[in-house]
């Protein structure tokens, strides 16, 4: 900590963008419950939670979490479109990760779904291991996916619309993902109404 107070930590990724992770939270059940968490770059990095969720709730409640870069696609989705929860809040998927505490800085809402935006500084970080990094199509189409799908049945949102935008990441993941993608857009299919 800074004579301030404020984390001096730093993460241990390079951030650019929107980076897609997962974040494990502290429930009222002392469970660590896992969700995706789109964190964007800046000085402080934020992030939105949309709607009434698991992830909301623990970052008013904790006031931190723990932000993971992780390469398993079917780790993504699960967290993604259902509840999933661990005992300890680093996940065995996790490439990097870094603690980090969070301050609700903005609200509102998108139609019916309520937002807020959170800043997130770290506190202490960690690298798991490292791997070359490559570029698979099919893992950025169950990431997609799993945006369309969280959005079928809402109001704001044309069903038509987002199962055509689900066929084709379905023929993305066909040509270019291998089986952990595959693997990953059944879950996709599984934890939704697609």
């Amino acid at each position: 900590m800074s004579d301030e107070g404020q984390p001096t930590a730093a993460w241990p990724v390079a951030l650019s963008g929107v980076t897609e992770s997962v974040v494990t939270t502290l429930g009222p059940n002392r469970l660590w419950n896992a969700a995706p968490l789109g964190i964007h770059a800046g000085e402080p990095v934020t992030a939105r939670t949309w709607g009434n969720t698991r992830t909301r709730r623990n970052f008013h409640r904790q006031g931190e979490g723990y932000v993971q870069f992780v390469d398993d696609p079917v780790v993504f989705a699960d967290a993604a479109l259902s509840i999933v929860e661990f005992e300890e809040p680093i996940l065995e998927s996790a490439c990097a990760w870094t603690r980090v505490t969070v301050e609700q800085v903005d609200a509102g809402s998108e139609g019916d779904t309520d937002w807020e935006e959170w800043e997130l500084r770290p506190l202490e970080s960690g690298i798991e291991r490292e791997t070359v990094p490559t570029i698979d199509r099919g893992f950025g189409a169950v990431i997609e996916a799993t945006v369309a799908a969280s959005r079928l049945g809402v109001a704001d949102y044309d069903d038509a619309a987002l199962r055509d935008r689900l066929a084709y990441f379905e023929s993305v993941v066909d040509r270019a993902g291998g089986p952990r993608e595959r693997e990953a857009l059944e879950r996709v299919r599984e934890h939704s109404s697609w």
